[in-house]
């Protein structure tokens, strides 16, 4: 099963184009050709690959073919956690770490990886640790930039994040319990004693 997933350069530019689009983008060749930069040839076997594995589904529209990715792909989650994770502003969080501070736990909303609409309530990013704010708040002002949207971020300490989880504070519950990808720590450990 693994040996379709990532079989080539040009498809995991693929991928990520696509799981990184709001939800159900439909997609042409030569879109995904000039948005991945590769030629048209190799972009179109992969899409014929991707189709054959039903990891994409196309349909026809005024004599052209649109591409989608299909959430009912069996690896959806994990291959979404790994776009989420090596690129936009969950990897620049992994690749500037060690510049941040001392993180416990960063995760971010599925639904803002999704490029889902949110509520002013919504929190697309929380950040638990000793955290090097100005640092933080660049990387999040340079993909508010490249969004052009802003991103509802929140960060405290690990000590107010356990005061906040035995409290049983709804806005820490909510955070914790949506459907989220981790970026870092563990998940289990997160939610130990959080959930209600």
């Amino acid at each position: 099963m693994l040996e379709e997933l990532f079989v080539s350069r040009v498809r995991v530019k693929v991928l990520q184009l696509f799981l990184s689009a709001p939800q159900d983008s439909l997609f042409h060749v030569r879109e995904i050709v000039r948005r991945v930069s590769e030629e048209i040839n190799a972009v179109r076997r992969e899409l014929a690959r991707m189709e054959k594995y039903a990891m994409v589904t196309s349909e026809w529209r005024a004599n052209r073919r649109l591409y989608r990715f299909r959430k009912d792909y069996v690896y959806y989650k994990e291959l979404l956690s790994l776009v989420a994770k090596s690129t936009g502003l969950g990897g620049t969080i992994i690749k500037n770490k060690s510049q941040l501070g001392r993180i416990k736990y960063a995760m971010i909303a599925t639904r803002f990886l999704k490029n889902q609409s949110s509520q002013s309530e919504d929190v697309d990013l929380l950040v638990v640790g000793q955290i090097v704010l100005p640092q933080l708040q660049s990387i999040i002002a340079d993909e508010q930039a490249k969004r052009e949207a802003e991103i509802n971020y929140s960060f405290m300490d690990e000590a107010e994040f356990q005061f906040r989880v035995k409290r049983r504070d709804p806005f820490i519950l909510r955070v914790v319990t949506q459907s989220k990808i981790m970026l870092i720590g563990d998940e289990e450990d997160l939610l130990s004693g959080a959930v209600i």
